[in-house]
């Protein structure tokens, strides 16, 4: 369970970074911009509540993912 933690918050970090790439982008690249000052709270704070779900929902992936490749045979037992 605690590697799940571990991976949750590395891809939540990840997945919030992004996201708030994204919606910086959307708000100073378009005509938003005028109002970026009242925006931009709001996008950190968006992003800063939608990145939760998406983290819980790709850790338990990864977490099969390194699963599924460590029960592999590695190169070195084949030869």
């Amino acid at each position: 369970m605690r590697i799940r933690i571990l991976i949750t918050l590395l891809i939540y970090m990840i997945v919030q970074g992004v996201l708030f790439g994204i919606g910086m982008v959307v708000v100073l690249a378009t005509p938003l911009k005028e109002q970026a000052n009242v925006l931009v709270p709001w996008v950190v704070g968006i992003t800063f509540i939608i990145a939760v779900p998406v983290a819980l929902g790709v850790a338990p992936r990864m977490l099969a993912w390194r699963e599924m490749r460590s029960r592999r045979p590695s190169e070195e037992s084949r030869l």
